[in-house]
């Protein structure tokens, strides 16, 4: 394509909700997050470097999502942020808007929100700026 690769994205976890937890505040994490359970609390990423959360098909987030990558297959009740990649996947169910700089959505995904492109992300693509004609 014409575009920088984005990073890459965090290909390990490093931590697990497991299914049947349940956890009530915030969580800061760095690398790679899997949540199979519910979380009532903000989900973010801390530092600089790219961090990965997956949200598993029966999973529940009560609360602002903000990561670099994300791949959600559970329900989300607040905004999501991805600062470079969004996968919505065929059982997401998402009530919040939505920001990402790429994205991809599978049949079956449901937002209740809007979906608002990034700009920052953006202005990481390769863009050639065109002079104007010299009789302008």
């Amino acid at each position: 394509m014409f575009f920088n690769k984005p990073t890459k994205p965090h290909n390990r976890i490093d931590c697990l909700i497991g299914a049947g937890t349940r956890i009530e505040g915030n969580i800061l994490f760095n690398g790679g997050l899997r949540v199979d359970g519910h979380v009532r609390g903000n989900v973010i990423a801390s530092g600089e470097s790219a961090c990965t959360l997956v949200l598993s098909e029966n999973a529940t987030i009560e609360g602002e999502i903000r990561v670099s990558h994300a791949v959600i297959n559970g329900t989300v009740v607040g905004p999501v942020h991805a600062s470079e990649y969004l996968e919505l996947q065929s059982k997401s169910r998402v009530r919040g808007d939505v920001h990402y700089a790429r994205i991809e959505i599978q049949v079956g995904a449901v937002v209740d929100g809007q979906l608002m492109h990034d700009q920052a992300g953006a202005e990481k693509e390769n863009v050639l700026a065109l002079k104007p004609a010299a009789g302008d």
